[in-house]
């Protein structure tokens, strides 16, 4: 018994984290343990052990007999990401454009795998997970293993900015979507070709649009 609790734990995490990572359950919506109980087929008890760990780690706020807040992403925690990004992306982009052919047109070949599981992604979901592994093929190939580290702790907030930036484009779901397999076009392009400064106006026009479709102001560098 104690072991199908567990599992259903796992699950209710797994579906809670996805949600507001992908912008399923966007910032200030306010969700019940009963109704993600009931779209699972499950108790209520694992469902409160999940919320109670993604109090945790920042993404819900709980408010007794009310359910729990999903946080919104703040202008400045937007900023502070898009800002790391630029500066580890731009580096890495940099490395591999200044890299023999064969090593740029192995990182070229890495990114647009990623962007054709992009194109054929079933949903939201597998889209934000081959929209990081695209960036993560980039920064990866600049082995730098302590840079690799900070990319990696970025990987929730970075997954969660996009899906919010889908969510809240202006143009709509799809067409952001189709905007971010034309910028990642350019980039792996720009890499392959061995031009540093067009692959670095492509990494910072692509952060840019990032910023924008979430509506946060321009800051400098984006």
């Amino acid at each position: 018994m104690a072991s199908e609790r567990f599992g259903a734990k796992d699950r209710a995490l797994a579906y809670v984290k996805e949600q507001v990572l992908s912008g399923g359950f966007p910032g200030g919506e306010l969700i019940s343990e009963g109704e993600v109980a009931e779209a699972l087929g499950m108790s209520r008890t694992p469902v409160r052990e999940a919320f109670l760990r993604l109090e945790g780690e920042g993404l819900l706020r709980l408010y007794p007999q009310r359910g729990a807040l999903v946080v919104p992403v703040s202008p400045d925690e937007v900023r502070a990401v898009l800002e790391a990004r630029l500066v580890l992306e731009q580096f890495a982009a940099g490395k591999v454009a200044a890299a023999g052919p064969e090593v740029r047109e192995a990182v070229f070949a890495g990114m647009e795998e990623q962007r054709a599981k992009q194109q054929a992604a079933a949903g939201l979901g597998e889209f934000l997970e081959a929209d990081r592994a695209f960036h993560t093929v980039l920064v990866d190939a600049a082995a730098n293993p302590i840079l690799g580290s900070v990319y990696g702790s970025l990987r929730d907030r970075q997954m969660r900015m996009v899906g919010e930036s889908t969510v809240s484009g202006r143009s709509g779901t799809r067409n952001r979507l189709d905007v971010i397999l034309e910028e990642h076009q350019e980039i792996a392009e720009a890499v392959r070709a061995g031009d540093g400064e067009r692959a670095y106006e492509a990494v910072r026009a692509h952060l840019s649009s990032t910023r924008r479709a979430l509506g946060v102001t321009e800051d400098a560098g984006l």
